[in-house]
């Protein structure tokens, strides 16, 4: 059960508007933005900073970020954005391969050593304590620029407030994303948890 209600998604029409952007990352309004839009001001600055992490200003893809942020939730054993995050890469298009085998992106022949560098650094910077060291600067440095680097923090951020968030609410976890989740983390005990 939640801590708090999600509210409508009429309850403020600024909100709703904002919130269209999901409709194309998710196919639905998340419940956490229902939550939030409880003080509209959170909820636009929050759908704003997201539409800014997730532009494609460089070569990191769509579906890149969406694996950086479930590598993110699944560091800090988020349920409820590990799933958002894998249902966003595969809607952005992540390759089959590397969906069914995000759990072994370090040795998967489907992942790149860009790649495996970017998620590495996701893994890194989502621990607590913070585990990036000269190793992961120095792979992210030879596959990607420093506004590429930026980017990809940008979303390792916003999933650290947004695993805040839906750990701490219990936020409840929609159809579609229990869906995915089980579609391609269940081989690995995805289970929706707290998030009924």
């Amino acid at each position: 059960m939640p801590l708090i209600t999600p509210l409508t998604p009429e309850h403020d029409l600024e909100t709703k508007k904002l919130a269209e952007f999901f409709n194309e990352t998710l196919g639905f309004c998340p419940n956490s933005v229902l939550t939030m839009q409880r003080r509209p001001a959170i909820s636009k600055a929050f759908i704003n900073l997201n539409m800014a992490v997730m532009a494609n200003e460089g070569r990191v893809t769509s579906a890149l970020k969406r694996m950086i942020a479930w590598v993110s939730s699944n560091a800090t054993g988020c349920r409820y954005c590990q799933a958002h995050a894998i249902r966003a890469a595969e809607r952005y298009g992540a390759e089959q391969e590397q969906l069914d085998n995000i759990w072994e992106y370090r040795t998967h022949p489907a992942f790149s050593e860009a790649e495996r560098a970017a998620l590495d650094f996701s893994l890194a910077a989502s621990q607590v304590p913070n585990a990036v060291d000269e190793t992961i600067k120095t792979r992210l440095h030879e596959h990607w620029d420093e506004g590429e680097i930026v980017e990809m923090l940008g979303v390792i951020s916003l999933f650290g407030y947004l695993n805040r968030w839906n750990d701490s609410m219990g936020t409840t976890l929609e159809g579609d994303a229990i869906d995915s989740g089980n579609q391609y983390l269940g081989k690995h005990g995805f289970e929706v948890g707290k998030h009924v």
